[in-house]
């Protein structure tokens, strides 16, 4: 464990150098002038060459790189070109709404999954089993945003249950800002129960077929005894990588979700910085999910570690 977390130790910097290297140059092959996207048309050719002055955007590109990581290293993100606010101070207001989106879509996640996973597995090639991967297999091939739409015709406009938007006043409790995210993170939800029941569908399979489950049962062990005691610890070690996968993309890929439910998160922030050409914001948002990434798949290495004490094993030796 402890050699596990001093090589991510060394990872990561190497990661987030390569991560704002690879996101500076996009940003560079992007079509458009920054200036010019900034002041719009009708701006002079002189009013458009001094924005390019003072960004910098006249001086070699390892010099402009060179500079804005060390800024980015000292905390320095500078200003948004087109919301004139400190970029800092933005992304991370916007990475947490992000944030509770998706903690909260990935709550609903983990026991959906689960017990999809579990069920299925428990009851293999019947028709229980046929129906829930079935379902699986449909919501997981609808888009996000299609699932979104439905939602918000039957729930929002049809029966009133939930609000359509899901932005909510400053200063709303969390009460109120769960409430009007339960569209959105159902349509997340959706989309990737499928993928993971999948995984939790054959640890279980495999774990029933089992010799010491067979054994439990002629012990006289009821089948709750055996799924608690056995299967479900059993199963959700394949999840757990699964899981992973699922929680980088409800973090980095709430893109279509946030902007079909009006909802201030950095997915939004990101495609609209791209589209704005606002290269301070893009740049200080991508290289924060990277991070965000990266993190996330440390404390997945983690989890497996801790649930599958063979890899422990393995690792220690």
């Amino acid at each position: 464990m402890t050699g596990l977390l001093l090589r991510r130790a060394v990872a990561i910097p190497v990661t987030l150098f390569v991560v704002s290297l690879l996101v500076f140059l996009a940003t560079e092959i992007l079509p458009g002038d920054a200036a010019r996207t900034v002041l719009g048309r009708e701006a002079s050719e002189a009013s458009v060459a001094r924005l390019r002055g003072s960004l910098g955007l006249d001086q070699p590109l390892s010099d402009r790189f060179l500079r804005w990581a060390g800024n980015f290293v000292r905390g320095d993100w500078g200003t948004s070109l087109t919301l004139h606010v400190p970029v800092r101070d933005l992304v991370f207001d916007r990475l947490g709404s992000s944030l509770l989106l998706a903690g909260f879509a990935f709550v609903l996640l983990v026991p959906v999954a689960l017990a999809a996973g579990v069920l299925s597995g428990l009851h293999h090639d019947r028709p229980l089993d046929w129906v829930l991967s079935g379902l699986g297999l449909v919501f997981g091939a609808i888009p996000e945003f299609v699932t979104g739409v439905v939602l918000l015709v039957v729930f929002a406009v049809n029966v009133r249950w939930f609000p359509a938007s899901a932005q909510t006043p400053s200063g709303a409790s969390l009460v109120l800002r769960l409430e009007h995210l339960v569209l959105p993170a159902l349509s997340l939800v959706l989309l990737c129960t499928g993928y993971v029941a999948r995984h939790v569908r054959a640890g279980t399979v495999s774990v029933v077929d089992s010799t010491y489950v067979r054994a439990a049962e002629l012990r006289g062990s009821t089948r709750w005894q055996v799924v608690r005691r056995h299967v479900l610890r059993n199963a959700t070690v394949p999840a757990v990588s699964a899981l992973g996968v699922q929680a980088q993309f409800l973090l980095g890929g709430l893109v279509a979700v946030e902007l079909l439910f009006n909802y201030p998160g950095a997915g939004a922030l990101l495609l609209t910085s791209a589209l704005d050409k606002d290269l301070p914001t893009l740049q200080a948002t991508a290289v924060v999910l990277g991070l965000c990434y990266v993190l996330i798949m440390t404390a997945v290495d983690l989890a497996y570690r801790l649930l599958d004490p063979r890899i422990r094993r393995g690792v220690a030796a």
